[in-house]
């Protein structure tokens, strides 16, 4: 039966906890110079209605490295839902890969695709999720903690698709989440109440807060990202003065703790959500986040493809 992550919470918890730890073997296997070819005979298509720089790569990268191969479709070769249907976009990819990637505007667009289509289908990224990103992030906090269970995360700014998915993930596996945002621009009621039922079951809390500097003091990782997102480009001028005292900046670092990582998915607006300062200083993770973009699509592609799959990951002693 095929599997389809459109949203990070199409994964289980113990299928999340399986993929993190295939994840660091895949990269401590590449680092050493490991090779196999687990998914070799396997194809990939990328239908991509948004432009992309890691999401592309890595998945690209990481079908050739684990022996397959992938195909890059933009948004004029395909006219999807203009010039062709989405479902029937999406049942003539089933006819030639084993396995699609997109990366959409609408969320609503993914899972059409992914009803539609007879083969694994991946979200890269919609307005809604980023389903990807998270299990990079996930990887990054336990390589630098050893943990996660009990870390404290910290998300300042726009509760966009990202915060979307960091409030599907993260308190599940016992992370805690402070979001501190403008009232107009909180997370979607539904989202919350189900970050707040995980919260319980995760033994973790979840808040929202208007003031960055509360939402900072106990973080082990401050998150950033863009205050205007792809197709919201117009907003820019409006949104500056409104999120200006969210910018994680030098000030706002020094409110929390040494140990304290700052975390960005990119691409970053230097300047505006984060200051080169954080961005490239010692305290930064985001570049480890961008490697593991590729680490963590590897052992979803592989979870998703290889023999045996994820459901058997989930209920081995990885979990």
């Amino acid at each position: 039966m095929k599997r389809d992550v459109i949203s990070i919470a199409d994964l289980s918890t113990p299928e999340i906890v399986a993929l993190l730890d295939v994840a660091a073997r895949l990269k401590a296997e590449r680092k050493a110079g490991l090779t196999n070819a687990p998914l070799a005979g396997k194809a990939l298509a990328l239908l991509f209605l948004k432009p992309s720089l890691r999401t592309r790569l890595s998945f690209e990268i990481a079908m050739e490295q684990l022996g397959g191969t992938s195909r890059f479709l933009g948004p004029t070769e395909v006219g999807l839902g203009t010039r062709e249907s989405v479902p029937d976009v999406a049942r003539t990819l089933g006819c030639y890969v084993d396995a699609v990637a997109v990366r959409v505007f609408a969320h609503e667009v993914a899972k059409e695709l992914a009803q539609h289509c007879p083969v694994p289908v991946i979200s890269g990224l919609s307005d809604d999720e980023h389903p990807c990103q998270i299990l990079a992030d996930l990887l990054t906090l336990k390589e630098r903690f050893g943990q996660l269970r009990g870390l404290t995360v910290a998300y300042v700014g726009d509760a966009n698709n990202v915060a979307n998915s960091l409030l599907l993930a993260l308190p599940r596996l016992g992370v805690n989440l402070c979001l501190a945002t403008p009232a107009e621009y909180e997370p979607a009621g539904a989202i919350l109440e189900q970050a707040h039922a995980d919260a319980k079951v995760g033994n973790a809390f979840v808040e929202v807060c208007r003031d960055p500097a509360v939402a900072v003091a106990n973080a082990d990782a401050v998150y950033a990202d863009s205050w205007y997102s792809m197709g919201q480009e117009h907003e820019a001028a409006r949104r500056r003065p409104i999120f200006k005292p969210y910018q994680i900046n030098e000030a706002l670092m020094g409110k929390a703790q040494s140990h304290t990582v700052a975390m960005h998915c990119l691409p970053a607006h230097r300047g505006d959500e984060i200051t080169d300062g954080v961005l490239d200083g010692p305290r930064s993770v985001a570049f480890q986040q961008a490697e593991n973009r590729l680490h963590a699509q590897k052992a979803l592609l592989l979870g998703l493809l290889g023999t045996p799959g994820l459901a058997s990951w989930a209920g081995s002693s990885l979990a």
